[in-house]
């Protein structure tokens, strides 16, 4: 199954355009949109620790756009480094630093400026921006030193990378010796066609 995007497809399309989308769920996250978000949806489809999401700022909660939960999938441990890539509005990210607690280091990377920003003010005010840190950045190209993390989490992130091979080549350079991944995505059953492969608005979507 193919897992890039096909010969003379708009990469820099495709990621205009889905920078556009996340910066209107970072504005506007009621506006109408074809996918879920809030804490609600958070809490009733995927199964988040109600009690939990109640300690994250709601600026975070609301522009939550995942499409799982990586935090069901294991644990992460008291002082561990963790990477979200494309950590939107921080509210997985947020999370992993109330886990990973005063002595871990958590890290989101995000090409939505917007979305950045909604990290910063969120962690500022659940007391938390002291063990966060955000960098501008996309999947295929981390912003981090290999071998540097503990955990790496996504949630609704990689389906959208037009180089899925390259993305996951990452993940394991900047994973330390026995690191994990708490992946949470969506998947295609079959192959796709070449013209459902070319069209940037279904890459988007």
């Amino acid at each position: 199954m193919a897992a890039s995007c096909p010969t003379g497809f708009d990469v820099a399309r495709l990621r205009k355009q889905v920078s556009q989308i996340y910066d209107r769920v970072a504005r506007e996250p009621k506006g109408n949109f074809h996918f879920h978000r809030g804490p609600q949806y958070a809490c009733r489809m995927l199964r988040y620790n109600p009690g939990e999401l109640a300690t994250i700022p709601e600026g975070s909660t609301a522009s939550f756009a995942g499409v799982g939960n990586p935090h069901r999938i294991g644990p992460i441990e008291p002082g561990e480094t963790v990477l979200d890539i494309g950590c939107g509005a921080g509210m997985d990210l947020m999370l992993a630093a109330c886990h990973a607690g005063s002595s871990g280091h958590t890290i989101g990377v995000d090409m939505t400026p917007s979305m950045l920003e909604l990290v910063k003010r969120g962690a500022l005010k659940a007391g938390l921006w002291e063990n966060i840190e955000v960098r501008r950045g996309i999947a295929e190209e981390l912003p981090m030193e290999s071998q540097s993390v503990d955990v790496v989490i996504s949630n609704g992130v990689l389906n959208l990378s037009p180089d899925k091979d390259r993305a996951f080549s990452e993940v394991h350079r900047v994973l330390r010796p026995g690191g994990r991944l708490y992946l949470a995505d969506v998947v295609v059953q079959r192959e796709l066609s070449l013209a459902a492969r070319s069209d940037v608005d279904l890459w988007a979507a």
